[in-house]
């Protein structure tokens, strides 16, 4: 939903729409410093007289009509002509650290497969979450060592299904708030800077049709951080506007888009998403080198990452 860039007086190239098309700008609101939210937090800043911060239900509705429709972005192919590719959005990842403990249904861990504990000597409430998967090997426990983190871990999920049993981001939201409440009421004040979320995105169909254009199957893992103490850190990825500010005009005043500061991308070969006249390559390389930083720094072992990476055509 971010207005597309113009770089160097060259129009977006087709990997700069795709991120355009499929980042999430979403309505803010303002937290005076009196409200109890910013209290003994370590991760919002001490002098700081207010917070701007969204609601998580706001960030899901805003995946409402991807969804339901698909993302479109438009692709330009190597003879010049257009289409526009409709991408469906899923849930890959997704882990929560809050700053006081919140308790979860257990009904609902039993029936989807989830462990819960605490450790009261470490004060830290941890998930653990698995899913049958043909690599017995393979497990969602991220926690991994003594490892210590700001906050709590309320809520993790790693998708292990295939592309093709896998439900719409949307979908997959209200059945995992069935049994936590938190992942549609918290706030983005409420979660520490190590709160983050991937986005699988996974082509449907392109129009017009093109026959045999194999570029057009690849696959997008995008990765968003969802806490407010990144927004005076990280401009790129989280870029707040106002209508006071005078600049992009085409958002809507007091919204946040949150770019990804990570991605994977799989079955890309050929220039179309690289394109050589272009920093595309340099940008991929960078977004790619993001997000394995920063789930080797947590200790996550995501599985649509590691698919990604051993699966590159």
């Amino acid at each position: 939903m971010g207005g597309q860039r113009v770089e160097d007086g060259r129009p977006p190239s087709n990997l700069q729409r795709f991120l355009d098309c499929t980042t999430p700008t979403v309505d803010t609101h303002i937290l005076p410093k009196t409200n109890g939210r910013l209290s003994n937090d370590a991760w919002h800043h001490a002098d700081a007289d207010s917070l701007e911060y969204f609601n998580l239900a706001d960030l899901w509705e805003q995946y409402y009509e991807w969804s339901a429709y698909g993302a479109g972005a438009t692709v330009q192919l190597h003879g010049g002509d257009k289409v526009v590719q409709y991408y469906v959005p899923y849930l890959s990842g997704i882990q929560l650290y809050t700053n006081k403990v919140l308790n979860a249904s257990r009904s609902f861990g039993e029936d989807y497969g989830m462990d819960f504990w605490s450790d009261d000597d470490d004060n830290e409430k941890m998930s653990r979450s698995w899913s049958s998967t043909s690599d017995d090997s393979f497990n969602c426990d991220v926690v991994g060592g003594n490892r210590r983190r700001p906050g709590h871990l309320y809520f993790e999920f790693f998708e292990v299904c295939s592309p093709y049993g896998r439900i719409p981001l949307m979908d997959k939201v209200y059945e995992l708030s069935q049994g936590f409440p938190g992942l549609t009421s918290l706030k983005s004040v409420d979660l520490s800077p190590v709160s983050w979320m991937s986005v699988a995105w996974y082509p449907i169909y392109h129009i017009p049709y093109q026959r045999n254009v194999k570029d057009l199957s690849a696959c997008f893992l995008t990765y968003h951080t969802i806490s407010s103490s990144f927004q005076d850190h990280t401009p790129e990825t989280m870029t707040y506007r106002s209508a006071a500010s005078g600049k992009q005009n085409d958002q809507k005043a007091n919204t946040v888009s949150l770019a990804p500061f990570g991605l994977a991308a799989n079955k890309i070969q050929g220039s179309l998403w690289t394109n050589p006249r272009t920093g595309d390559h340099k940008r991929i390389v960078s977004l790619f080198g993001a997000a394995d930083s920063w789930l080797k720094q947590l200790g996550v072992r995501h599985h649509d990452f590691n698919y990604f990476v051993t699966h590159p055509m």
